[in-house]
């Protein structure tokens, strides 16, 4: 909104990971119906006939993706987000929600949700795995969720234990301090996988000290660090 990223096609409306009901649908649109309980995350369209659309990387459309709001669409319009009344979408961008999913869990999922369950997955995590997740804010409690429930044996590394007790409700099997020095040489090459989550740099040597031996550093939530 204070365009922080960069000018903005003011007036526009922010908002994704979006849960709504299909009012309307154009006339090639066979996957959803009006009345359909649908979601829709940080993109709403792309070329669709590049190399990377069709090989299902959308974001990468080498024609650029077009985000969910403040982006140009196709028409030239400007997109308009989930805090508007409405939203249009290319209905390769709109996946159904099941009725069973409260929408206030199923929304965080579009976005957060899916950033760190595509590194989880990608990465093997599960039983007999050792999955580390740096911070517990927005990605970062995501990824706890996810990780035991994938079944692996997961750590939180925070900046302090003031999250603690968050930490180990939503599944984690223990919570380390980052700021006491002993943390790194307590847990050296323990972890198969370290989920960054936070949005501040990183010293990415001292991690790396805490993977064992083929493990992966993955960042989610941050620009590359030092």
């Amino acid at each position: 909104m204070n365009g922080d990223w960069g000018p903005q096609p003011f007036p526009v409306v922010p908002g994704h990971e979006i849960v709504g009901i299909v009012t309307e649908t154009g006339p090639e649109v066979t996957g959803h119906r009006v009345g359909d309980r649908v979601g829709v995350g940080c993109m709403v369209n792309s070329c669709g006939k590049c190399t990377n659309c069709r090989n299902g990387d959308e974001q990468y459309c080498l024609d650029g993706m077009v985000a969910t709001y403040a982006g140009t669409d196709r028409d030239s319009s400007t997109t308009q987000g989930g805090y508007s009344t409405h939203v249009v979408v290319d209905a390769g961008f709109v996946l159904r929600v099941p009725d069973g999913i409260d929408p206030s869990a199923a929304a965080p999922l579009l976005c957060a949700g899916i950033t760190t369950y595509s590194p989880l997955r990608r990465w093997g995590a599960g039983p007999g795995r050792r999955v580390a997740v740096v911070g517990l804010g927005g990605l970062g409690h995501m990824a706890v969720k996810l990780a035991a429930a994938m079944g692996a044996e997961v750590t939180v590394l925070s900046q302090s234990l003031k999250k603690q007790e968050d930490g180990l409700r939503l599944g984690a099997h223990a919570y380390h301090a980052t700021s006491d020095p002993d943390t790194f040489t307590a847990l050296a090459g323990r972890f198969d996988l370290i989920v960054n989550t936070v949005s501040a740099a990183i010293d990415v040597d001292a991690y790396l000290s805490l993977l064992a031996v083929d493990g992966a550093l993955v960042n989610v939530g941050a620009p590359p660090s030092r």
